[in-house]
């Protein structure tokens, strides 16, 4: 691989990869299933919102009177209810309108006094405010949508109250990014279906099943293939099935050095690899290449070594992809609870506890940190972010990566 980079820094990795991304598609989508998806266009709103000056209060609208001595007793005009039209109610001197939540503001009215500031006369011909009446308590025309103005960017990921608030500017339907179609193998002889009788030397196939549920968390759809056997023919076939259906691909096992990794020999001799190696722990040997034009990440075969370097190296390329920031990981502030081992010239993600504290977040690493051990990072709440040269000693604060 004379020329490839080799044993590069995360962030360099990173680079690289952004430089090759998948095609993406757009489709319109109701808001019934907006939830998680990615706008692939600006939305501008299609209305002011409010729409008029309306009141956020039950109470009696007003003209506010600096002057004026409290409590202050005025005729009511008339009932201004939530569906009442704009324009259609004129306050005149030593007048109030009873007003309900979200109803116009009467013309002349400036100011609202909710209703248990205020007594009403048996007949409800009169109403004593027993202090000023508030102009805060109207929201005014626009305060929050102006029509025509972008209000939700490309790249955002709809949220609940960001799906809502495509209703409210008018939206039934909202352009979003197609989820990209992630296939994902994983090889070795020793890799068995889960449910099936295993021999000696055969494990349970687990990565494809963990890799499909980061795919999922990030929008995208994963396509699990069967395992593959160690064998260049076998992993062509199914690398090939890959390219045509997928737009990436996700390896697990075979890219290290050894006689039987398969993956990178063919990517070698018969992709294109644009880098290999990765200074970060665990997780050094994933590549990243093309396999007939389509993108493809091969990442280690041990199980806690394949989930971080998605985190750090597939996450990123896939939210660069739809040009947006999330899903993401919270990185916060810990204090180092037990020693952590660090390297000299690599980022180390270590899987630690979090307990909160009134000092702040205290990071406990329990378990036996082998890449194999994926109960460790099933248990962990987080992932360290040592830098490089960084101690790890007990009492150092550091930035973790939290994790779901």
């Amino acid at each position: 691989m004379e020329g490839v980079p080799y044993f590069i820094p995360v962030e360099e990795a990173q680079s690289i990869a952004f430089k090759t991304p998948p095609l993406t598609a757009d489709e319109e989508c109701d808001l019934d299933r907006a939830h998680g998806r990615i706008l692939s266009q600006d939305l501008v709103s299609k209305v002011n919102d409010p729409p008029f000056d309306n009141s956020s209060m039950d109470g009696f609208a007003c003209r506010l009177n600096p002057g004026a001595i409290y409590p202050l007793t005025l005729k009511i005009s008339g009932v201004v209810a939530a569906s009442g039209q704009e324009g259609t109610n004129v306050l005149g001197e030593g007048e109030a309108f009873r007003i309900m939540t979200g109803a116009p503001m009467p013309e002349g009215a400036d100011s609202i006094l909710q209703i248990e500031r205020c007594e009403v006369t048996a007949d409800e011909s009169t109403v004593t405010l027993l202090e000023a009446p508030k102009p805060h308590f109207v929201r005014k025309m626009s305060e929050n949508l102006t029509e025509g103005e972008v209000t939700l960017k490309q790249g955002t990921l709809l949220t609940p109250s960001r799906v809502g608030l495509c209703a409210t500017m008018g939206y039934a339907t909202v352009p979003v990014y197609k989820p990209l179609v992630v296939g994902i193998l994983s090889t070795g002889d020793e890799l068995k279906a889960p449910g099936s009788e295993l021999k000696r030397g055969e494990i349970y196939e687990s990565n494809s099943y963990g890799l499909a549920g980061l795919v999922q968390w990030m929008g995208h759809k994963a396509k699990r293939y069967s395992s593959v056997n160690d064998s260049m023919d076998a992993l062509r076939t199914s690398l090939d099935a890959a390219s045509d259906e997928c737009d990436v691909i996700l390896t697990s096992g075979g890219v290290s050095m050894g006689e039987f990794d398969y993956v990178r020999r063919i990517m070698e001799e018969e992709g294109d690899i644009h880098f290999w190696r990765m200074k970060i722990r665990p997780g050094s040997p994933p590549l990243f290449g093309t396999w007939k034009s389509t993108p493809l990440f091969g990442l280690p075969g041990n199980p806690v070594s394949s989930h971080v370097v998605f985190r750090m190296l597939v996450a990123p390329y896939l939210r660069r992809a739809l040009n947006t920031e999330g899903p993401v990981e919270w990185k916060v502030r810990a204090k180092l609870c037990d020693k952590i081992k660090s390297t000299k010239d690599c980022l180390t993600l270590r899987r630690v506890t979090l307990t909160s504290t009134e000092e702040g977040m205290m990071a406990h690493q329990p378990r036996h940190q082998g890449s194999g051990n994926l109960e460790s990072l099933a248990s962990a709440d987080a992932l360290t972010l040592l830098q490089p040269g960084q101690s790890g000693d007990v009492g150092e604060w550091i930035d973790v990566l939290v994790i779901e």
